[in-house]
């Protein structure tokens, strides 16, 4: 084969690694986390929560059951209007299935 074959194929497999690369944090940056079944670590992961805030999620959760809406997190102890602005797109209020999960 040429040179040019060569390099047609090397630049083939770069820009098939950066489209996978692409693909693959493009799907973990739109995982929202839900916070009728997040664990504390799962809130944790979330930028703007911390310990703190993780764990009074899980107790509103489990003393006022499943969140109806991501809006619903400013009835949470920690959290006001801006606060929930904040990380809103970072969550979401699933099926509410989890009912009422015990803190962790």
């Amino acid at each position: 084969m040429t040179n040019i074959a060569w390099e047609n194929i090397e630049m083939k497999k770069i820009i098939g690694s950066l489209l996978l690369a692409v693909l693959l944090w493009s799907t973990a940056a739109l995982a929202a986390v839900d916070l009728n079944s997040a664990n504390q670590a799962e809130l944790e992961s979330v930028k703007g929560i911390g310990p703190a805030r993780a764990k009074a999620i899980l107790v509103y959760r489990k003393e006022h059951g499943a969140f109806k809406s991501v809006d619903d997190l400013a009835k949470v102890k920690g959290f006001g209007k801006s606060s929930v602005d904040k990380v809103k797109g970072q969550l979401t209020a699933g099926s509410g299935k989890a009912g009422r999960s015990i803190p962790q």
